[in-house]
């Protein structure tokens, strides 16, 4: 007599069991998280130079700088918006890397060959450039992410892939103290560019390797055609899709708002700490020395969060809680400023301050792009990822030197951030709710529909992938608040 054995469950992988992470999925992931190893090491290479030209004409110098920046932004916004309507997707994004390494080549060539051209004019194009190409190279590669995974993925692990440019945000200041004596620092420019390149070589094999959004259970074949039948469409549209995509949803109206009010507060602590830093006069080395301790520590603790209560706090409370730790946070940290107005506090402010917003919202931030059209995740991010971004800074560096004419000093700041910050979460989490209807409900695949191109749906059109992921089923209409 033969006995039925029922079989005992399986256990979690190692890897599922610690980052919720499938097998199949590790490849993609490993990807992204040297993708953005390489952006972040390049950026990091370039920054010390850039804060030193900016400062060189003092504090008021660097409102104007803001101002430039965020003008040379809305200009470069059309522009990127064009070659993604005409160019493919990995087109556009060589193009985007292509120009800023010729760029750094040409910084190089000019430090090289022509040293007594470069001055103080020169050191602010520089920082100018710099403010573009950081917002730029980092929105591609987020971009890129949102359009390779799912909105489960993304909210699985964003965190764990942001751990690849934590990595690269210590590793570049390294690179840069090892290699600025023996090669010069002009050729720190050329080997930020190499890094570019090997960022842009994986950008390529991130499109080859991870599905395009595929469901779980779409046969390997389909899933295969499904994502390189989508490499080659171009997302079409107008330069200035972007634009007014962001001012027809209310969804992606949102996310602007959100960015806004974090870099303005952001921008407000930021010259706050100048203002500080250039009151205390004495002891330089020592202000140095703890400024580089304080940033280790920071980086250490961005790791952290992202390593282990990231994806436990989204998947536990949500994207809205997510996203509304930072701004709540700052809010306690300026009244706890304001209290004691100490140094030591400031520092510490800063640090949460930079520690929760990269360890925690950017993940969160960067998936509620997961959930909108093709053409919104390029061309209305581009926007909202950079002016929007700039002219939060705008905004914030003009408040802080208002504030500081009138001589409303730090009671004035928290007067100005505790309601911001109050505005800035319920908008977080407002934007959570918001990203896990669209989720709830998606786009109901149909035959042979046109793509929306200029951007006035929140919606997705139906791709390759999508009919591939979800059986066919009759169209109905969402709730009304749904298709705004």
């Amino acid at each position: 007599m033969s006995r039925t054995t029922t079989p005992a469950p399986r256990r979690p992988r190692l890897l599922q069991a610690l980052f919720n992470l499938r097998r199949e999925e590790v490849a993609p992931v490993l990807i992204s998280a040297l993708f953005f190893f390489f952006v972040l090491t390049a950026l990091m290479l370039l920054r010390p130079a850039r804060d030193a030209l900016g400062m060189e004409r003092g504090i008021e110098s660097i409102r104007w700088l803001f101002i430039g920046t965020a003008v040379v932004t809305l200009a470069v916004n059309p522009l990127f918006g064009w070659l993604v309507s005409r160019l493919r997707r990995l087109q556009f994004i060589g193009a985007t890397y292509g120009f800023f390494v010729l760029s750094l080549v040409g910084f190089w060539a000019l430090l090289m060959f022509a040293p007594d051209a470069v001055g103080q004019r020169s050191g602010q194009v520089f920082f100018v450039w710099f403010s573009v190409f950081n917002l730029f190279v980092t929105m591609v590669f987020w971009a890129l992410l949102a359009d390779r995974f799912t909105s489960d993925q993304g909210k699985r692990f964003f965190a764990l892939i942001s751990v690849g440019g934590t990595l690269g945000a210590i590793f570049g200041p390294w690179l840069t103290s090892q290699l600025a004596q023996p090669l010069g620092t002009p050729s720190l420019l050329l080997v930020a560019g190499g890094f570019l390149l090997l960022a842009l070589a994986m950008a390529w094999l991130l499109v080859h390797v991870a599905p395009d959004r595929t469901g779980a259970g779409a046969p390997a074949a389909t899933t295969a055609t499904a994502a390189f039948a989508s490499e080659a469409e171009r997302i079409g549209g107008s330069a200035w899709s972007g634009l007014r995509a962001v001012f027809r949803s209310r969804y992606l109206t949102g996310i602007a708002g959100y960015i806004l009010l974090m870099t303005v507060v952001a921008t407000l602590v930021y010259f706050t700490r100048l203002q500080m830093v250039a009151a205390v006069a004495d002891d330089t080395d020592a202000r140095a020395a703890l400024f580089g301790n304080i940033d280790m520590w920071t980086q250490v603790a961005v790791l952290v969060l992202q390593l282990t209560l990231t994806g436990k706090i989204i998947k536990r409370f949500g994207l809205g809680v997510a996203l509304a730790i930072l701004p709540v946070a700052t809010a306690l940290g300026f009244i706890g400023l304001a209290v004691y107005g100490s140094f030591v506090v400031l520092i510490l402010l800063e640090a949460i301050n930079r520690a929760v917003q990269r360890g925690i919202t950017r993940p969160a931030r960067e998936a509620l792009f997961t959930v909108v059209s093709r053409e919104e995740k390029y061309k209305a991010k581009a926007f909202v990822d950079t002016f929007m971004y700039r002219t939060g800074d705008v905004i914030g560096a003009q408040t802080e030197g208002a504030l500081g004419r009138l001589g409303l000093a730090m009671g004035g700041l928290v007067s100005v951030v505790v309601p911001l910050a109050l505005v800035w979460a319920a908008l977080g989490i407002w934007l959570g709710r918001a990203q896990a209807r669209r989720v709830v409900l998606p786009p109901a695949p149909t035959i042979a529909t046109p793509e929306i191109s200029d951007g006035a749906h929140d919606r997705p059109g139906p791709s390759a992938a999508s009919v591939a992921a979800f059986p066919a089923r009759p169209t109905r209409p969402g709730p009304p608040e749904l298709q705004k």
